[in-house]
């Protein structure tokens, strides 16, 4: 793109000088012609009689000739045209032939006054020309149309007005030792990558310290981790203990469609941070900057992307560890990183900041509850315990969350209920107050959701019910939640079989109490999970009759921290049908299970329905009453329940 602004200019230059020149040719063409229709005009007006004036005038080189013939007593000289050039432009009488001479170099001041004294009149004004013109006109837009190209391309550099050279300069987002106010009490559940850091931490406030012992400190810490993990925060509170700078920049920020641009930006990032030192750079999104080379990428913007790679491996090479600069990168997708870049010698550690535990979680909980007015009430172990698989960055959310709520409502502290609908709202999405169901879909979806309650309540191993719910959400008409009394690090193959048994649930509920005519599509997302889950116990774990075998490996693609990854399948065709007779008959047994449990616990399905009819969100209490052969009346009811209306209306979605 450079190359190209740089030949239009110079063509728009070409042409420029090309029409210049034509323009000025007949513009002297023109001059020359209404001169001598001047001349000719003087010239009748002074003899009337006399003929036409026709000729044009000749060239008379010498000077001294010209002044001694206006000076004669018998000059024909009745005018003189002096041009800005120079030239003098004679007019005549009698029919003479006027001539062109030219001033000498060093000038003549007295001329004009001496032809003035002789009775010879002067014109020294050019002739009335023809306004801006055509030619004018079409430079004025040339020189604009350069000029305009020029600004575009220095502002997509990221010039503006930072001056010419201002675009390869690198935007450096820096926050001061007095203002980087995180520290590692802001931050809770990963004990071990603070301990990871504490070399860094040292190297920035004694940057001499590991050079009298002969070491050398690292060069650079990668972050690694899903989204939401605190990767940035955490560099951030590695800068606030330290006391040092903190200068922050995306890995997208550097590289650009120019080439050469970024390894600019890059070479600028390290000389800033020269001048701060002892500080931290800090790259977010480092996966951006250093992909591994030699990838598909090609054109100018493979270039640029290798030559701003290339550019960082020098930089990190080239500073000396004892000035006490550190360099951190953060990245959710550790496997597209270049291998020159995650060698030692350059980030010489590799922190991974994973999802937190329980304990974690707990401790999560509390860093962000800290600032928070709450009542006695707020369980955090429960909180914790609710919120398996979230990160940090999740678990501030729902605090926040909370804590909205609570004002809206007008209270002056937070309780348990006010996280809990937190909690509700990010997991399952707002509730739909305008959405009105009849009351056969109302006890459609109770029935459902009692199905799932049932059977994941009988199931072995199965994570005990938590809250069931049919209030319509943005995401669900009901939700049945589990609650694990732990983090499940790995999943039994009766315990995998028993989350089969209640995903068919509520189907089976559907097909026994309304009719095989009367079941709805709610339950979508269920047989969809039953499937997947099915299947990678065939293909991955190796649990089914096939064998402890894998029959698709990881592939590369989009794959990043915090999802899985992309997988690609190297069977036959004879492999894949196995397969898939072998889930279905997993998924057969399955059913069949879920089928037994349901019918053998028709009473407590028919109570749990009742429930949810009438108080629309029961929990633990409610659940365990039911299931040890409590009749409805006699079972506890919810803290702050409300009676479901029973008007009935067209439903406006069948979406689960």
């Amino acid at each position: 793109m450079g190359t190209l602004f740089k030949y239009l200019r110079v063509i728009f230059v070409a042409v420029l000088l090309v029409m210049t020149f034509n323009y000025c040719s007949q513009r002297e063409a023109g001059t020359e012609s209404q001169l001598a229709g001047q001349t000719t005009e003087m010239s009748v007006k002074q003899d009337a009689p006399a003929k036409t004036q026709t000729n044009k005038p000749v060239n008379q080189p010498d000077y001294a000739a010209f002044v001694k013939d206006y000076q004669s007593p018998d000059t024909k000289i009745i005018g003189v045209k002096i041009g800005k050039d120079g030239k003098i432009t004679t007019a005549m009488k009698d029919g003479a032939r006027p001539y062109i001479t030219y001033l000498p170099a060093v000038g003549d001041d007295g001329l004009v006054s001496d032809l003035l004294a002789h009775n010879i009149s002067v014109i020294t004004e050019e002739p009335q020309g023809d306004g801006l013109g055509l030619g004018n006109i079409i430079m004025i837009a040339f020189v604009g149309v350069i000029i305009y190209s020029v600004y575009m391309q220095r502002k997509a550099l990221g010039g503006g007005a930072g001056g010419a050279g201002a675009f390869g300069k690198a935007k450096v987002a820096e926050s001061s030792s007095e203002t980087c106010e995180e520290r590692f009490d802001d931050i809770a559940g990963c004990d071990q990558a603070k301990e990871d850091t504490k070399v860094a931490i040292s190297l920035l406030k004694d940057p001499k310290r590991f050079s009298r012992l002969g070491v050398t400190p690292p060069r650079g810490l990668l972050f690694v981790g899903p989204p939401g993990t605190g990767k940035t925060l955490f560099a951030k509170a590695i800068a606030g203990e330290a006391g040092v700078p903190f200068l922050s920049k995306g890995g997208p920020d550097f590289v650009e469609m120019y080439v050469g641009v970024g390894a600019s930006r890059v070479r600028d990032f390290f000389k800033q941070a020269r001048e701060k030192a002892p500080c931290i750079l800090f790259i977010d999104e480092i996966d951006a900057l250093g992909k591994k080379r030699g990838g598909a990428g090609s054109g100018n913007n493979g270039q640029e992307a290798e030559q701003t790679l290339n550019q960082l491996l020098i930089e990190m090479d080239g500073f000396d560890t004892s000035a006490g600069v550190i360099l951190i990168g953060a990245t959710n997708r550790p496997d597209v990183l270049d291998e020159g870049l995650t060698r030692a010698g350059r980030f010489d550690r590799h922190i991974t900041l994973d999802l937190p535990d329980l304990k974690a979680r707990e401790k999560v909980f509390a860093v962000h509850l800290r600032n928070k007015p709450c009542d006695d009430d707020v369980d955090v172990m429960s909180l914790a315990q609710g919120t398996t698989g979230m990160s940090p960055a999740d678990i501030a959310n729902i605090c926040n969350e909370a804590g909205l709520l609570a004002g809206l409502a007008g209270k002056d502290s937070i309780n348990m209920k006010d996280f809990e609908m937190a909690k509700d709202k990010i997991l399952m999405g707002d509730e739909r107050p305008t959405m009105i169901m009849t009351d056969e879909e109302k006890r459609m979806t109770a029935a459902h959701e009692a199905g799932h309650t049932i059977v994941g309540h009988l199931s072995p191993e199965h994570d005990p019910v938590y809250k069931v719910s049919i209030v319509p959400r943005t995401k669900s008409l009901g939700i049945t939640m589990f609650l694990p009394p732990r983090d499940m690090i790995s999943a039994s193959r009766t315990k995998l079989e028993s989350m089969l048994d209640s995903l068919y649930g509520g189907r089976i509920v559907e097909e026994l109490v309304f009719g095989p005519a009367k079941v709805s599509t709610g339950a979508s997302n269920d047989i969809m999970r039953a499937t997947s889950l099915a299947r990678r116990m065939v293909t991955e774990w190796g649990l089914s009759d096939l064998g402890p075998i894998a029959f698709v490996e990881e592939g590369g693609g989009a794959q990043y921290l915090g999802g899985r990854g992309m997988f690609q399948s190297h069977t036959s065709e004879a492999t894949a049908q196995a397969i898939d007779n072998e889930v279905k008959k997993i998924l057969d047994a399955s059913y069949l299970r879920a089928e037994t449990l349901i019918k053998a616990n028709m009473k407590p399905l028919e109570n749990l329905t009742e429930a949810l009819l009438r108080w629309e969100n029961i929990g633990v209490v409610q659940i365990k009453e039911i299931m040890e052969g409590k009749d409805l009346e006699e079972v506890t009811p919810p803290p702050g329940f409300s009676y479901v209306s029973a008007q009935k209306t067209e439903v406006v979605s069948d979406t689960e």
